[in-house]
């Protein structure tokens, strides 16, 4: 079933992804080809995916979720552009091909992340793309802008480059990734409950005990790979948070403890939803989908 959802999910927001990646003018042009290199060069649309199901767990149609997948997935875009720059990560692949700063040049992919993260806000209050009202689009907005800021995302990988080489231990280290991977994860359903429509403080409730163990789980599902995969199914260089000396869950609780973790995080996630019907099977098989997934 995840097979085809993900097939179909990621073709609707591709599309709408697609349509604001258009050069108001001619000099933009290399801009936005950076732009877009970045966003359209594969991905799993993992934060989309989740925006969708979310939304139709809450008995409404994916389409009024449009503006969240773009939204959420421009942001990952933008996060991953600046990681992979020398003055932090120094990767050379992503997906399988040169990251951006390798295919275009380091300035031009500081202002292509700038300029992703820019249009994931547009994107939320684009009328083209959700048919959404103002109280709706401002708690959306207030919601990302705080899961990509500097109290989630960006205060993660803050924390991430300032414990290369250090001994975390667990707390430590998931509260380091539950800012960096989990908030951004978390606001991806977030959104996509609130574009529904029929968002309420126990579904709301449920859903982010059911976001928060998932978004740990993909971590842990990362490190895991990180350590058992290979640069070409990874699509980027295999054992770097290892070279990095980065603190990670193998490294911690070792490889089959780290494993065990990761399905007791998804079984949290599935209880999460326990009180939801049949609409909310995307977001299980999504669940299941994270721990299982090798790249």
């Amino acid at each position: 079933m995840i097979d085809a959802y993900q097939i179909s999910s990621q073709a609707r927001v591709n599309a709408a992804l697609e349509s604001l990646f258009v050069a108001p003018a001619p000099e933009l042009a290399r801009l936005y080809e950076a732009m877009r290199y970045s966003v359209m060069n594969g991905g799993k649309r993992v934060r989309p995916l989740l925006a969708y199901a979310a939304c139709e767990a809450l008995g409404s149609t994916p389409e009024q979720a449009n503006g969240a997948a773009c939204a959420v997935e421009l942001i990952h875009a933008y996060s991953l552009v600046h990681d992979d720059l020398p003055a932090m990560d120094d990767d050379d692949l992503r997906r399988g091909q040169p990251t951006t700063h390798k295919a275009f040049d380091e300035a031009c992919a500081i202002l292509a992340g700038d300029g992703l993260q820019s249009l994931a806000f547009s994107a939320l209050l684009d009328p083209r793309l959700s048919n959404l009202n103002a109280d709706t689009r401002l708690r959306m907005v207030t919601a990302l802008a705080f899961a990509a800021g500097p109290a989630g995302m960006v205060g993660g990988q803050a924390i991430d480059l300032g414990s290369v080489g250090l001994k975390l231990d667990q707390a430590a280290l998931e509260y380091m990734h539950r800012h960096k991977t989990g908030a951004l994860i978390e606001a991806s359903v977030q959104l996509g409950a609130l574009a529904s429509g029929h968002a309420n403080e126990d579904n709301l409730h449920a859903l982010s005990v059911y976001a928060r163990a998932i978004g740990l789980a993909f971590q842990v599902q990362d490190d895991i790979l990180d350590v058992e995969s290979d640069t070409a199914t990874l699509g980027k260089r295999q054992g770097a948070d290892i070279a990095r000396d980065k603190p990670t869950y193998p490294a911690l609780m070792g490889l089959e403890q780290a494993k065990g973790y990761a399905l007791e995080l998804r079984d949290q996630a599935l209880n999460a939803l326990r009180h939801f019907d049949a609409a909310a099977e995307p977001l299980r098989e999504l669940a299941r989908y994270i721990v299982e997934r090798r790249h």
